[in-house]
């Protein structure tokens, strides 16, 4: 079963309908540059209500290791994902305190990312290339390339997925997991339910044809 993972959840009402959907993970994005981007007082306000069994991953863009280990503590949250141009010092010195997934941007056009840079993560989540943005460009990567990577690695497709291409997308990389923000919603930081629901239930369709 791919997994699934909603990120850029501002309101407990998005992440509610999230949990009843079965996802596997929400994302809580404290990048003060997007517009999905929520405060630590409104992430906690989510978070004491989130059921068990859902994992909370919070965001975060060219952070210290410091502030980042200190805020996923005070939340309670299961790992960090570092979406910005962390060095691989940063990366491995979060990731001595709880998981890590790394972003690595996989455009069209693009070799494929070093890995090997950033052996101590947990997870790699593929987004697409956009210029000058950190994720939620809506447009998607390479998935040829991200296919191969998911052969040796645990990839977290992310960049442009919607409720039409999601199945196409795990038919073609197989990867560990699928994140979606923009291709859900009815507005920057708002999920639209039908789009979240036909999403889920595509992912189903996708990963019982590859199984």
């Amino acid at each position: 079963m791919v997994r699934l993972k909603i990120c850029g959840i501002t309101k407990w009402e998005d992440a509610k309908l999230c949990a009843d959907l079965g996802a596997h993970a929400i994302g809580l994005n404290f990048y003060e540059g997007s517009p999905r981007c929520v405060t630590p007082f409104a992430a906690s306000e989510i978070l004491r209500r989130l059921p068990p069994f859902i994992a909370p991953v919070g965001i975060f863009v060219n952070w210290t290791q410091a502030p980042i280990v200190a805020l996923c503590k005070a939340l309670r949250l299961s790992a960090a994902q570092l979406h910005g141009d962390e060095t691989p010092q940063v990366v491995d010195a979060v990731a001595r305190r709880l998981p890590v997934i790394k972003a690595l941007r996989l455009g069209q056009g693009t070799a494929a990312p070093e890995f090997s840079s950033f052996r101590s993560a947990s997870a790699f989540l593929l987004d697409s290339a956009a210029s000058g943005q950190y994720g939620g460009s809506g447009t998607t990567g390479n998935w040829h390339l991200a296919r191969s990577a998911a052969q040796t690695q645990r990839i977290i497709l992310a960049g442009g997925l919607t409720p039409e291409n999601v199945a196409e997308a795990i038919r073609i990389v197989r990867p560990y997991a699928v994140d979606v923000a923009s291709g859900v919603e009815a507005r920057p930081g708002k999920k639209d339910p039908i789009k979240l629901r036909t999403f889920f239930e595509e992912v189903s369709r996708a990963s019982r044809e590859i199984s």
